[in-house]
């Protein structure tokens, strides 16, 4: 049962956690009177100050995840590839695009950079020329020459007064595989900075963020530490002059230092999509205090907060889990499961179908003369035939039935409970329709048949069995004429 996996993983990281942080607790409750200065600053070190430095990041991930599946997108996007390869001729079609991405997706910026032209494309227009011996155009040339598909930077956006961003930089290739240039969106980083200042002041602790040169890239809104700011290098602030040389690395851990008569607790964590650093302070002070006046309290208040951010963090992996597995599992144009999804729906199908038994019908339909549509009318007009084509299939379906894009301008159909005779009537059904249909696109009319291959489930089959036989049906419905449908059966075969 491969969905069971993910779950029973969620569900045993939760239990660990609580195990962890209930014995933690218990613990801490029963040897707090008698624990010296030693053991609360080990606490402070190996638990609190980790725990915040986890928690920041699982939202800086959160944050991160859908800007860089919508830039994946762009970058594979039919359209943007097309437009390119055809000598981008009309900047308003670009234009228009990277405003419905940033419209439609909720996006605080959205960019193409052409490598032919090097004109830089933004939502709000054609923005410049860049040279690779311009300064802020350097990322550029830094992409293209890169290994890795994308990466995740931060910059001022021009476009948006120089607001500083989270740019997701997504290498861009042609049908040939060949590099055409970079697409993303931005992130403001003003969510980051708001959700530095709430932990702050929840917990009583610095953030902030250091790049591997030892400067200071993000604080909240009232600086870092000793009010440091942005861009300001940590060499210069003599309680953590010797740290600079140590992240470089790069290198995460636990420091300790001394300001101006206070003890401070330093937890360092390398973030490798940022290639940034991480750092959590917490004064000594401030932490025996509270331990020596509430100590029974704050263990509940921790014991409280603990199953909240349990409860929340159940919440959040479970509807991202969810969202990213139907992302995995949908085709993106028609809602149709794709062949990932297929296969999940068509082991259990053919399970029940084997168990019972009960007859299990396939039917593998492809629209006749799909690529010189295509060709004739363009992307978008396929698009749309493919989505109108699928709403009618469902139509003839009912709602236990299986039907998946199969690829392309495939498609594949399990009817349950249904046997040959009945199967090639629903087939009929659907392949009259289809003839009789009209697509309206533009000021066009657009007009298609498909072809069908239709097999039914024997009892030694296998998926791949089954689909084979479907596809050698189909293989004949396309020799002998098109619009039509083939059966095809074990030994023997007729039309």
């Amino acid at each position: 049962m491969p969905l069971s996996s993910p779950l029973y993983s969620r569900r045993s990281l939760l239990v660990t956690l609580i195990a962890l942080l209930g014995c933690g607790f218990l613990a801490t409750s029963f040897l707090s009177y008698y624990v010296s200065r030693t053991s609360i600053r080990d606490n402070i070190v190996n638990t609190e100050l980790p725990l915040t430095s986890d928690t920041v990041y699982s939202e800086i991930q959160k944050d991160l995840v859908r800007p860089i599946l919508i830039s994946s997108m762009m970058a594979r996007d039919t359209f943007m590839r097309d437009w390119v390869v055809g000598g981008e001729r009309d900047p308003g079609q670009m234009t228009r695009y990277l405003n419905e991405v940033m419209t439609h997706y909720g996006a605080y910026t959205a960019f193409f950079v052409s490598n032919s032209t090097l004109t830089y494309y933004h939502a709000t227009g054609v923005l410049r020329k860049i040279a690779p011996d311009t300064p802020r155009d350097v990322w550029y040339f830094r992409v293209r020459d890169m290994a890795a598909p994308y990466e995740i930077n931060v910059d001022p956006d021009q476009a948006n007064q120089n607001n500083l961003t989270f740019f997701i930089n997504y290498k861009v290739y042609d049908y040939q595989n060949n590099f055409i240039g970079v697409a993303g969106v931005g992130l403001s980083v003003d969510a980051v900075v708001k959700l530095i200042d709430r932990y702050q002041q929840r917990y009583q602790r610095s953030v902030y963020f250091v790049d591997t040169q030892g400067r200071i890239v993000l604080t909240g809104a009232e600086g870092g530490p000793q009010g440091a700011r942005v861009g300001q290098p940590v060499r210069e602030l003599a309680t953590l002059h010797d740290l600079e040389a140590r992240l470089a690395e790069p290198h995460s851990g636990d420091y300790e230092y001394g300001d101006r008569g206070q003890r401070h607790f330093l937890n360092v964590r390398f973030i490798p999509e940022l290639n940034w650093y991480l750092f959590v302070d917490k004064r000594e002070d401030s932490a025996l205090g509270d331990i020596r006046r509430s100590l029974y309290l704050n263990l509940l208040i921790c014991l409280v907060i603990t199953l909240i951010v349990l409860v929340l963090l159940n919440r959040v992996i479970g509807r991202y889990q969810r969202r990213i597995e139907a992302q995995a599992t949908l085709d993106s144009l028609t809602g149709l499961p794709n062949r990932r999804g297929f296969d999940l729906l068509a082991a259990q199908a053919m399970h029940e179908a084997l168990r019972e038994p009960e007859p299990l019908t396939a039917l593998l339909l492809d629209l006749d003369h799909f690529k010189r549509l295509n060709d004739t009318h363009g992307h978008l007009a396929g698009d749309q035939v493919l989505s109108g084509f699928a709403r009618h299939l469902q139509s003839c379906l009912r709602q236990s039935d299986i039907v998946c894009r199969w690829g392309g301008e495939e498609f594949i159909v399990l009817l349950k409970d249904t046997d040959s005779a009945t199967a090639l009537k629903i087939a009929e059904k659907i392949r009259l329709l289809i003839e009789r249909q009209r697509y309206a696109y533009e000021d066009k009319t657009l007009h298609l048949t498909v072809s069908i291959g239709l097999t039914t489930l024997q009892a030694d089959d296998t998926l791949h069995s089954l689909l084979s036989r479907a596809d050698h049906a189909l293989y004949r419905a396309k020799q002998t004429g098109r619009n039509r449908t083939c059966v095809e059966m074990p030994h023997s075969s007729h039309e």
